[in-house]
């Protein structure tokens, strides 16, 4: 019996220092049916060398080189595009990430319980912590409907990154461009978006591994509180596409709630401008704008929690600003070093 094609595509911008590792975790799989395609997004750290010495190696391995610096949103379609025909699902493998041997094989095999499954995902491990748990042990498959139901309610968050999961390759063919360019998190929204359609798998063993600490768009912002806001942008949007109206209401509301009273604190600690920015970036995918009365209303109500608990509100001063020195203090011996690479995006 033939086994089913899978095309495998790490888009990458100078990222010399993780793409031997990642290249090395694809070759290492079990699955030996698949197609490897590299894409150098105008890399100036030798990284491009780097996968041209693997193809060498591997035929496989097929390398591509942009001949201009595109965003990386841009960079991931344009490498989407260029999957086989022949291919039946498709993986991507985030250039500083890597996968574990069995991933390829045990997420083929979990695509193959059903046609109807558009989108399968595992357990990650992020750094040293394990993510992805939520679903029963017994659970490799759920209706689109219901995982996103679960994800919309109950928080079970099991999406992770590009690297955490893999697509049905019809489905990458069909929609071009396969990631949206006018949304914040265009990863996150694209499985939610499939699930109106498809049914989901999932995987009960660690498959990918998620790097923290490497420079990379997200780490600029994650002082920014992007979790709260991908949360409240979720609901927002999908909230009433998969739930009861009476019950997709009351999400919103209590989302807007939860989202607004972050930014109240945040207010009250002066963020700076580019925070602002970044979340008002987020809202406009929405269509929103920053409701300042609502947010007004929300500091209102943080002021008078800090009035009625003084004791609270004393500790949480001194907190941050110990927090503040400390970050001060960081950042002063940060500068003080010599800049030795450039940040990149994934």
């Amino acid at each position: 019996m033939n086994q089913a094609l899978v095309s495998v595509v790490t888009p990458f911008h100078n990222t010399a220092q993780y793409l031997g590792h990642c290249i090395e975790s694809v070759l290492a799989q079990t699955y030996p049916q698949f197609e490897y395609i590299l894409v150098d997004n105008c890399s100036t750290d030798g990284a491009g060398d780097i996968a041209e010495s693997y193809a060498q190696r591997d035929s496989r391995i097929r390398v591509i080189h942009r001949s201009r610096l595109i965003s990386q949103v841009q960079n991931y379609n344009a490498a989407l595009s260029e999957i086989s025909p022949d291919s039946k699902y498709c993986k991507i493998v985030q250039a500083d990430d890597s996968i574990f041997a069995d991933c390829i094989r045990l997420m083929v095999q979990a695509f193959e319980q059903s046609p109807t499954i558009g989108l399968v995902s595992s357990y990650w491990l992020k750094g040293s912590m394990i993510c992805g748990s939520g679903l029963p042990y017994q659970v490799t498959m759920l209706p689109g409907s219901e995982m996103a139901r679960r994800y919309l309610q109950d928080g079970i968050y099991i999406f992770g990154s590009p690297t955490a999961v893999m697509y049905r390759s019809s489905i990458v063919r069909q929609q071009v461009p396969f990631f949206s360019e006018a949304l914040l998190h265009e990863d996150t929204e694209k499985c939610m978006q499939l699930l109106l359609e498809w049914d989901f798998g999932f995987v009960h063993q660690v498959l990918s591994f998620l790097r923290l600490g490497n420079e990379s768009i997200s780490s600029a912002v994650r002082t920014f509180h992007p979790q709260i806001l991908d949360w409240y942008i979720m609901i927002q949007r999908y909230a009433p596409l998969f739930l009861e109206p009476e019950v997709a209401f009351a999400l919103r509301k209590h989302s807007k709630r939860q989202y607004y009273s972050v930014l109240a604190e945040d207010m009250l600690r002066f963020r700076g401008r580019d925070f602002w920015k970044y979340h008002e970036t987020g809202l406009k995918t929405l269509g929103e704008s920053l409701d300042w009365s609502y947010l007004i209303l929300q500091i209102t109500v943080q002021l008078f929690h800090m009035l009625a608990n003084p004791g609270t509100t004393l500790t949480r001063l001194v907190h941050y600003l110990a927090r503040k020195n400390n970050a001060d203090t960081n950042s002063a011996h940060v500068a003080a070093l010599p800049q030795t690479h450039q940040s990149k995006s994934k």
